[in-house]
């Protein structure tokens, strides 16, 4: 999940020098039978298991050398390479990316190249659709929801199942707290990472993208920055990211945590639930879809048998009988129902999750490129709510 959406260009040269000797550039009439896959998860080395599937998906007769990278860095360096004519074949884009991407000229139609998108979410796949031609296909999401500390909420009273709008969370929170645990856990860091994190509370309030200063959105602001000045948050979340406020909720010492679905595994090694972050009024809060698309760059050089052996890849890891399995290995719900039910029956982790993902929104399925400034506005508005 969860990055910036204004590219970053200065330092993408010196990036794409780093990367020269991994494959930064895209095939030339050397490696014609190899196939370049750039994704955003440095994480995963040579030889890991994602790794090892992605590479599984290489069409007969070819072969694929993936390389990971931080968000940012995949956007910069795709610039370059395709200004060069050396852009790599297969691209995972975190969603936020694709307006940026689409205009400028970075990757191409995926119908067109022979990629199957029937079946797939709509409000999955929005921010992939771009003046009704579809660039990318999301294979899945990832999604926010509230975690809790079941011994903690039991000690102070807390029936989970009570919190169903804001007033009966900010109960719950001072139960917690006046029983001597910590209260709530969540990121609210500088750029978009922490409007990543602010958006359930902004669409729970009813506020909408294109009106980032609204009645609606000042709600949502005070209900986090009251968590902070009543104690109930630590200070630090104006400056921590997702993966530090979780180290926080891990430390068994707060109620509650607003983070991804991405730690679902820790949670539940450590005995942690989760219930769909509540809107103001009762429900649950539209949640920011997360995840990446998958994209066939530009190559200004026609490589029709290359660009078809790409979209063979996207198709292998999106064909009902690889996406559970690219999801699984991601840690992600599938973009299919049908795919993200058998999940759930398989791994009974994932069953709170579903409606979250169901009910998610893209971040610039209806603004395109706007998001871009919106999100700067709703990270400065966030960040003096969370320091006043």
């Amino acid at each position: 999940m969860n990055s910036k959406v204004k590219l970053i260009i200065s330092g993408s040269l010196a990036s794409c020098l780093v990367l020269a000797m991994a494959g930064c550039g895209g095939s030339t009439k050397a490696d014609d039978k190899v196939i370049q896959f750039w994704d955003p998860y440095p994480q995963y080395s040579d030889g890991d298991a994602w790794d090892t599937y992605v590479k599984s998906c290489a069409p007969e007769g070819y072969t694929i050398k993936r390389q990971g990278m931080p968000q940012n860095d995949v956007l910069n360096n795709l610039t370059t390479s395709v200004k060069e004519d050396n852009a790599p074949d297969v691209v995972l884009l975190d969603n936020p990316f694709m307006p940026t991407a689409v205009d400028a000229g970075l990757i191409t139609d995926i119908k067109a190249a022979g990629v199957d998108t029937s079946g797939f979410d709509e409000n999955i796949e929005g921010p992939g659709i771009v003046d009704g031609v579809q660039y990318g296909l999301a294979f899945g999401s990832n999604a926010l929801g509230l975690y809790y500390n079941p011994q903690i909420l039991e000690k102070a009273g807390v029936d989970p199942s009570s919190i169903t709008d804001w007033d009966s969370l900010n109960t719950a929170i001072k139960q917690v707290v006046d029983s001597g645990a910590k209260g709530i856990t969540f990121s609210g860091i500088t750029g978009e990472e922490g409007v990543f994190q602010f958006l359930p509370w902004f669409w729970g309030a009813g506020a909408k993208l294109d009106k980032p200063d609204s009645q609606s959105a000042q709600e949502a602001q005070q209900l986090v920055s009251n968590w902070v000045k009543q104690g109930w948050a630590p200070k630090s979340v104006a400056t921590d990211n997702q993966s530090a406020a979780w180290d926080l909720f891990l430390t068994g010492e707060y109620g509650f945590a607003e983070n991804g679905s991405w730690q679902a595994a820790s949670a539940k090694e450590k005995g942690y639930k989760v219930i769909p972050i509540p809107a103001k009024n009762g429900g649950v809060a539209p949640v920011p879809t997360g995840g990446e698309l998958a994209t066939l760059p530009l190559h200004k050089t026609k490589q029709e048998t290359k660009v078809k052996a790409a979209a063979q890849v996207i198709t292998c890891m999106t064909s009902d009988k690889n996406l559970a399995k690219t999801n699984e290995t991601l840690g992600y719900l599938a973009a299919k129902k049908s795919i993200r039910d058998s999940q759930a029956k398989d791994n009974e982790q994932w069953m709170p999750w579903i409606d979250s993902v169901e009910s998610a929104q893209g971040r610039t399925t209806d603004v395109g490129l706007e998001y871009e400034q919106i999100s700067a506005t709703l990270s400065k508005n966030l960040q003096t709510a969370l320091n006043s």
